[in-house]
């Protein structure tokens, strides 16, 4: 070989050694205002959704996002405390994701765009764990132990090639399993004030489920119900199976939306690795007031009830993300609690849940007064999916069921008051002989699980 060229050939490994090694030049800028929730940076330039460092002086930092920007200003929304930060601060990007340099190796503008986004922790050993919004334990256990991690940017799946619900899927409640069938797949809002059992509902089906993982994404509830529903309603036979993801009222409204588009992307994760998942998210509401407070703080109108158009952008973006995945694979059966303030069903956010899920669930707070547990309305409740999952049969079991709970609920006041006569009406003879019966079928108790078959079973038995 050439003395030459073994130099050279020397010269270029050092030269490419070099450069996979070498640093690229920092940029940052400089903390120029805080005003409530928002925080105003010039001197550098990011995209949306990109995170930043901003440094505290004496040591320490705060992490951010950005939410905003307005000329060479840049908008960005703390996920930590900012006590301590002051004028001039140094602000600093956060490379998330970015890949290393590999010779040969060419990185097309797809990739470049999803290593933009940040990456959290996903994998089985989150089973069974309690994370906050960023992927860190608060279960005292120690590290999560996985080195996997996927962006929490995800897309829904091309409609197209979703699989379609054909499925049942035991949830472990028997007034669900029977009259209002829930298939692999489907979307659903709970819908319900506060105090009428909605945490305990959802606590039963993540016990009782028999889907393979659940994921339960507890959002913008108060501390003190987060550890109430780990210890009481999902139990340790329950958590075992699942990963919690918590973040509570008293963090960011920016740790809010995270936390639910993290809890969607570790049920997608395991959808992908053709699991059965059921994902659990209470509530919806504390992620549409969540983006509110982050729209607001920008300087975005409200339009409806103080809600900006944003809001009712960034639900369907998060509620498509679940569902089936392709023919063959795994899905992510999805409940979303949407509280109904003051009990108004038309509140704007639960008027627009109802228009993108496939069925909703009320939860009345007149059965919870009379000790009906659990309180489903089902009169006011639907699954969109059912025609597709159980046979004509068990749809005019279902259909006859409704209609004598109906009559009698409608007829209540005047048999209340002895007004009602024996033999005037067929339907309402058989809804007050039968209204014993119709009750106790809707009532189950808290450590009490229904199976499919059991629930169909003694729907049969209610009419003889």
């Amino acid at each position: 070989m050439n003395p030459h060229t073994a130099l050279w050939r020397s010269f270029l490994a050092d030269g490419r050694r070099l450069v996979e090694d070498c640093s690229p030049l920092e940029t940052s800028g400089r903390l120029t205002r805080i005003n409530g929730l928002v925080m105003e940076a010039a001197g550098i330039k990011l995209p949306l959704g990109a995170g930043c460092r901003i440094l505290v002086p004496g040591g320490g930092s705060v992490d951010a996002e950005v939410v905003g920007f307005n000329g060479d200003k840049l908008y960005m929304m703390p996920t930590d405390d900012v006590f301590g930060l002051a004028p001039g601060a140094r602000v600093l990007p956060i490379e998330v994701g970015v890949p290393r340099l590999v010779p040969g190796r060419r990185i097309g503008p797809r990739r470049r765009a999803a290593d933009r986004a940040k990456h959290l922790p996903v994998g089985d050993a989150l089973l069974g764990r309690v994370v906050d919004g960023a992927g860190r334990p608060l279960d005292g256990r120690g590290p999560l132990g996985t080195q996997e991690t996927r962006s929490l940017q995800g897309r829904a799946i091309n409609p197209l090639s979703r699989a379609p619900i054909t499925q049942p899927l035991d949830v472990g409640i028997r007034a669900i399993n029977a009259l209002l069938t829930v298939g692999r797949g489907q979307r659903l809002g709970l819908f319900a004030g506060s105090g009428v059992g909605k945490s305990v509902l959802i606590g039963m089906m993540a016990r009782y489920t028999e889907a393979d993982v659940i994921v339960v994404g507890l959002i913008g509830e108060r501390g003190r119900e987060v550890k109430e529903f780990i210890d009481q309603s999902l139990g340790a036979e329950g958590l075992a199976r699942s990963v919690v993801v918590a973040a509570p009222a008293d963090t960011s409204p920016l740790m809010r939306l995270q936390g639910a588009a993290y809890a969607t992307t570790v049920a997608e994760h395991f959808r992908d690795r053709g699991k059965q998942v059921l994902l659990i998210m209470d509530s919806l509401t504390r992620y549409a007031m969540a983006q509110r407070e982050i729209a607001l703080a920008i300087g975005e109108p409200p339009v409806t009830r103080g809600y900006p158009p944003s809001v009712f952008a960034k639900l369907p973006a998060l509620v498509e993300r679940a569902g089936n995945g392709p023919e063959g694979g795994g899905s992510i059966t999805a409940f979303y609690t949407v509280l109904a303030e003051g009990d108004d069903q038309q509140d704007p956010i639960a008027d627009s849940a109802r228009a993108i899920l496939d069925g909703h669930f009320v939860l009345s707070r007149n059965l919870a007064d009379q000790g009906h547990y659990p309180a489903i309305d089902i009169e006011q409740s639907i699954s969109r999916a059912m025609h597709n999952l159980v046979g004509d049969d068990h749809f005019a079991v279902v259909r006859q069921f409704k209609q004598l709970f109906s009559r009698y609920q409608r007829s209540r006041d005047l048999i209340a008051v002895g007004a009602y006569q024996a033999g005037g009406d067929a339907v309402l003879d058989a809804a007050v002989r039968l209204y014993p019966k119709l009750e106790a079928f809707l009532q189950q108790g808290i450590n009490e699980r229904e199976t499919h078959d059991g629930a169909l079973q003694k729907l049969a038995g209610v009419f003889g």
